[in-house]
């Protein structure tokens, strides 16, 4: 596994040190424990295929709550949070941000 797949699977793991996680609004404004559910699904997906996961760098998934469907996916900001990083491999050149979203907020 190379290492921008290793520092995105420790942030959606929960590794907040390595960036931070973004809930859209309509995740937002779901109940406590379905919330709660579904962030423990993308902490522990682990369906990365050639398909879902061309580049083999684990930022990008879907998972399903109650009949719908929630993608979610990790950007490289530089670690002042100004431009895209030139290292995302350097978790000192990139501080990640993981957004989980409703289907139709894509």
């Amino acid at each position: 596994m190379n290492a921008i797949a290793q520092l995105n699977d420790q942030l959606r793991q929960g590794d907040s040190r390595l960036g931070k996680w973004v809930l859209t609004m309509r995740v937002s404004s779901l109940p406590a424990d379905q919330k709660a559910a579904l962030i423990q699904q993308v902490q522990k997906f682990d369906n990365f295929t050639p398909e879902n996961d061309p580049h083999s760098e684990h930022d990008f998934g879907s998972v399903e709550l109650d009949g719908e469907r929630y993608f979610w996916k990790i950007d490289y900001p530089d670690a002042q949070m100004g431009a895209h990083s030139i290292d995302p491999s350097s978790p000192n050149a990139t501080r990640r941000v993981l957004t989980l979203m409703h289907s139709s907020e894509y």
